[in-house]
């Protein structure tokens, strides 16, 4: 239009030179991220921040330049999960993310609170807008993979994650209980409404491996997951059990010597993301 004044704000209608406006924020100017994985859950309690460690570690195994970003705000963990307790430092340029024995970044909001006890009060947006910093102001060097732990649900978080981060493909974790099909529609349909595909499954907590004679129990009751998966045509990429080394290395701090050689087939599907 020959009134245009090519400032889209200015004007209320829609014209053939309004063009589509991208909400992705710029990563700081001293980072280099090659591609972003998120890790997500349609409810809480489904061992997705576990998931999201032992998914870390097993790339950074396998060469990889790998960080995490906790965008759990509220309900932060990552930390512990790798007895990291601060960041790296900070300059004008920005803040250096915690780097764990095995050479993972990671950045949290319990890396930034004098005590790690302190509770996050903070309005929905407020929340958005930090997990937003942990992308622009944070200097990630040379990551090859970042996965984003995120808080259960579709709220505020994930949205802004999906919004203004360059995610390039989900992971959804999920346990064998019999909401499971609403708890993964929700996901799904979430990130079909995003634009983001879905790489596919991780069911958690799948059974309990008897210690004596190595039987497999269904302490959920049977998974339904194949179901749904099928529903979707989407694959499950891997079925954790219920594993007490692993909440012991957890709490420990010591993911890094956790045996995720059953992370494999997830780590396959994000290698070809």
């Amino acid at each position: 239009m020959s009134s245009c004044s090519g400032n889209c704000s200015t004007c209320g209608s829609d014209c053939a030179d309004r063009k589509a406006e991208s909400l992705l924020a710029k990563l700081n100017e001293k980072a280099s991220v090659k591609k972003v994985i998120a890790v997500v859950s349609g409810k809480g309690g489904v061992g997705k921040s576990t998931v999201t460690s032992s998914l870390a570690v097993a790339m950074a195994k396998k060469g990889y330049r790998v960080g995490i970003l906790d965008a759990d705000i509220t309900g932060p963990s990552i930390p512990t999960a790798f007895g990291v307790n601060e960041c790296s430092g900070a300059t004008a340029e920005g803040l250096y993310p915690a780097i764990t024995e095995g050479g993972i970044q990671v950045m949290s909001i319990n890396l930034l609170l004098d005590n790690a006890t302190d509770p996050v009060v903070w309005r929905g947006p407020v929340i958005a807008g930090a997990v937003k910093q942990f992308w622009t102001d944070v200097i990630w060097e040379d990551v090859d993979y970042m996965f984003v732990d995120m808080p259960p649900g579709t709220g505020d978080v994930p949205l802004t994650v999906f919004q203004s981060l360059p995610v390039d493909g989900i992971v959804i974790v999920t346990s064998p209980q019999d909401l499971v099909s609403m708890i993964v529609t929700k996901a799904v349909n979430m990130a079909n409404m995003m634009h983001i595909p879905v790489l596919g499954f991780v069911e958690n907590y799948s059974y309990l491996e008897c210690p004596d004679c190595g039987k497999k129990i269904e302490v959920f009751g049977k998974s339904k997951l194949d179901e749904v998966a099928a529903s979707f045509s989407l694959p499950v990429l891997a079925r954790l059990p219920i594993d007490p080394k692993v909440a012991e290395c957890y709490d420990a701090g010591k993911m890094e010597s956790v045996d995720v050689s059953r992370m494999d087939g997830v780590v396959s599907a994000v290698e070809k993301a």
